[in-house]
């Protein structure tokens, strides 16, 4: 049977329990429920909504169906759209849950049953395993009730929130026109996060003509995910030849965003931990003191040494926005490196890849307007804070499975030296049962190695980072080389753990 992994089911379009078929749908569906009724939450209202993949209309339509008979108000969403709007609207009614029918930047072949609690947060443990025991426990036929579809104006409100964000976070200040190149690779963002950026003040947009519209075989890309290798080369392309200041592109749930930006050698895409970074200090910049920003464990260590600058408390938490969202009272933006970022708590308690759009367009057109670019940003924080230069090395295996046995194997014989340097080695072993996690963490002086399976795909992931301090602005290419040598070193020596 398939089980919750980061917040909901996730598997190949396949018959049986262990694939994303009707039966799967409906049982889930059941089971849910029926952990809500067991919490007194019978009758509330429940959300549903769904991304344009294969399945994705009538795996919708079966959950609200279930939910409908089994007693709930529900709103199903009435057409695709991104997984934000749904984690908005779960919280905008006040619902007792959400579903969003969605398998993110997963293949095409697959798709996936997403669950938010009360709140809007993501689906937490123990509550995963409790409601499988409830799915185990489903006897059918499952009745069914139609349900119109409703809730139209829910993306109204949430475009409308998103709009206010430059005015609510960055406040008054100067701004520059900029151009925006934009890509929603072939998912359901592209009209909802052109209408936010309109509306935020920011209409001068070239999206990558071949990749607007939704379309479940995502035909120019291997895997749509921005931060595969190539999934973002129409994106940059297209901001070379329109002169753009800004590259957008968003995976096909568009809760994810990642950020392109020119370079003296062409375009090239931030990592997360590099968006991550900016977009939290364009937020402390007019945040409350003492407010709090998080992070996880595969994260930099750079927004910790930010958040101290700046008078700020700041907390890390397991992977994922499960964890993320529940870091503590004051959250103001919480990132995780995998192009992940949460700019409005308030409004959307999960990551959310349009309104980090609309921010990082602001804190662009507020740099121009000073002369300067995020690259500048990103080499003062080196100088300061000393080079933390980043990576992911991500091993795809036939299965979920033999990923988890080359964690095993390490486990039984760690490294005790990496790049050069001896590392300690901490087993988060500990954690796991009802946190579900299974991470490996290398620490050595400047370095840091987190060795963990994927939660949703047959990958084995490495998060690398090297730390090398700066002594004079002049020297910052030097320790930028030194950085990239040992990061070399830890890349070769995460490739070599699956062969």
């Amino acid at each position: 049977m398939l089980t919750f992994g980061t917040a909901g089911l996730r598997g190949p379009l396949a018959p049986g329990p262990d694939g994303m078929n009707d039966t799967t749908v409906a049982r889930a569906t059941a089971g849910l429920a029926a952990w809500l009724r067991d919490r007194c939450l019978g009758g509330g209202r429940v959300v549903v909504g769904r991304d344009a993949r294969h399945g994705s209309a009538e795996f919708a339509e079966i959950t609200a169906e279930v939910l409908a008979a089994a007693g709930f108000a529900v709103t199903r969403l009435p057409e695709p759209l991104p997984t934000p709007v749904t984690a908005f609207a779960v919280r905008a009614l006040d619902a007792v849950a959400g579903v969003q029918i969605t398998a993110s930047h997963n293949p095409a072949t697959d798709n996936g049953y997403k669950v938010y609690l009360d709140g809007g947060s993501q689906l937490l443990a123990p509550a995963d395993t409790e409601i499988e025991k409830q799915i185990v426990a489903v006897r059918e036929p499952i009745a069914r009730t139609p349900v119109p579809a409703s809730g139209t104006e829910l993306l109204s409100r949430y475009l409308a929130r998103v709009s206010q964000l430059p005015r609510l976070i960055g406040g008054e200040g100067e701004r520059a026109d900029i151009r925006i190149a934009f890509t929603p690779l072939h998912g359901v963002g592209g009209a909802t996060a052109a209408q936010a950026l309109a509306a935020a003040g920011f209409s001068d947009i070239h999206a990558v003509a071949e990749q607007f519209a939704p379309d479940p075989d995502f035909p120019t890309v291997a895997f749509p995910n921005p931060e595969e290798p190539g999934a973002a080369d129409l994106l940059l392309a297209l901001a070379e030849r329109v002169d753009a200041d800004l590259a957008i592109a968003l995976d096909p749930d568009a809760d994810r965003c990642a950020l392109g930006v020119p370079t003296a050698d062409g375009w090239r895409m931030l990592r997360g931990d590099e968006t991550g970074v900016l977009l939290a200090d364009h937020v402390l910049r007019t945040a409350p003191a003492d407010s709090l920003v998080a992070t996880t464990i595969v994260s930099s260590r750079l927004l910790s040494r930010l958040a101290e600058a700046r008078g700020a408390r700041f907390a890390e938490t397991l992977t994922g926005f499960k964890w993320l969202t529940r870091a503590g009272d004051g959250l103001v933006y919480a990132y995780e490196e995998a192009i992940g970022h949460c700019v409005d708590p308030a409004a959307v308690r999960d990551k959310d890849g349009i309104s980090a759009a609309v921010l990082a367009a602001d804190l662009v057109s507020r740099l121009r307007a000073r002369g300067r670019t995020l690259l500048d940003e990103l080499d003062d924080y080196a100088v300061r804070f000393g080079v933390h230069a980043g990576d992911q090395v991500a091993l795809r295996l036939p299965d979920q499975r033999a990923a988890a046995e080359v964690v095993a194997g390490l486990r039984a014989d760690p490294p005790r030296e990496l790049a050069g340097a001896p590392v300690e080695y901490t087993d988060m072993a500990a954690l796991r049962g009802r946190m579900r996690t299974d991470a490996l963490v290398f620490t050595g002086t400047g370095l840091r190695v987190v060795v963990r399976p994927s939660g949703t795909e047959p990958k084995l992931k490495c998060y690398l980072e090297v730390v090398e301090p700066v002594s004079a602005p002049g020297l910052l290419p030097d320790a930028r080389a030194t950085a990239g040598r040992r990061l070399s070193e830890l890349r070769e020596y995460c490739r070599a753990l699956t062969t």
